[in-house]
């Protein structure tokens, strides 16, 4: 299937539910041309609201919309949404029991040239500590659109971690999702590879490929949602196959690896698992998306490598 610009389904998407909904409105910190909303500001400029480079602020005037009745997504990139915003989208929005939908954009090593400080490899750890909230990854364009569709039509808050660049199509145009409930791409019985978000979904679909050359054949979860959590897709075929490997573009701890190490252990699930992620020590580096990838051990063939030292 054809790629598409991920922000570009996110600004459209936006676009779509305005014209239904009156409530829909959206929230920039002075990266609106990032994120690809001004399709939107042109349609509802009286939805549009600009507040700066002042993050802490977007999530406050995002939580005041919220209090009046409105539905607002409030976007930048990840690294400010989670470090730099926490406090103010733990209480004003989540404590607050409000409808913030925040987007938080290049994630992980797609933050590429921005470099280390603006690459959030501990968002996801940051925002699981969060009571409630809604934790979504989509790993195309289509699983966006939906995500998006989701968190409008939700009560409460929700995190979006969102790829900015271009993604194939996994998904057939309408492909229904829920929070909660991850995806089977692919099924076999000696492993089980569980992924997150476009990049890692990609790339564990490749190591699958991979591992079937030489006779190892993986089931293959896409997660959609961190919070709240596919446990019993988990359980399932970890039980069956007694081997699971994690994939996230994220720090192995207190993300995806860290919530199925969890579950295995409540579940007294007896499997062996590895985490592909980011090293717990390890700061983000400058470099292309790809260099990035190979360096921090998040392609393919380093998560088909991680696959076999299980056998």
């Amino acid at each position: 299937m054809a790629d598409r610009e991920m922000r570009a389904v996110y600004a459209q998407t936006l676009v779509d539910l305005g014209a239904l909904d009156p409530r829909i409105c959206v929230v920039e910190a002075d990266l609106a041309r990032a994120t690809g909303t001004g399709p939107f500001a042109k349609a509802y400029p009286e939805r549009f609201v600009n507040v700066g480079v002042a993050e802490a602020n977007l999530v406050g005037v995002a939580s005041g919309l919220s209090a009046t009745g409105k539905k607002p997504f409030a976007a930048t990139f990840a690294c400010f949404a989670s470090r730099r915003a926490y406090d103010q989208f733990f209480l004003s929005a989540n404590y607050a029991g409000l409808n913030v939908t925040l987007v938080g954009t290049d994630p992980g090593v797609t933050a590429a040239f921005n470099g280390g400080t603006h690459m959030p490899l501990e968002d996801l750890a940051l925002m699981r500590a969060v009571p409630g909230l809604a934790i979504v990854e989509p790993s195309d364009p289509v699983s966006l659109e939906a995500a998006v569709r989701i968190a409008a039509a939700s009560d409460g808050c929700t995190y979006l971690r969102l790829q900015r660049k271009s993604a194939p199509e996994l998904y057939p145009a309408g492909e229904h999702f829920e929070l909660g409930k991850a995806k089977l791409l692919r099924q076999g019985k000696d492993l089980l590879i569980v992924a997150l978000g476009a990049l890692m979904v990609s790339e564990a679909k490749k190591a699958a490929e991979l591992l079937a050359a030489d006779g190892l054949e993986a089931t293959v979860l896409d997660l959609f949602s961190l919070a709240p959590i596919d446990r019993a897709a988990i359980v399932k075929y970890a039980s069956a196959s007694g081997r699971v490997v994690s994939c996230e573009n994220h720090r192995v701890t207190g993300g995806l690896g860290s919530a199925i190490a969890e579950i295995l252990a409540e579940e007294g699930v007896r499997a062996k698992l590895r985490r592909v992620g980011v090293g717990a020590d390890q700061f983000g580096e400058v470099g292309t998306q790809d260099w990035l990838a190979d360096h921090f051990k998040l392609s393919a063939p380093h998560i088909a490598a991680a696959a076999k030292s299980l056998f």
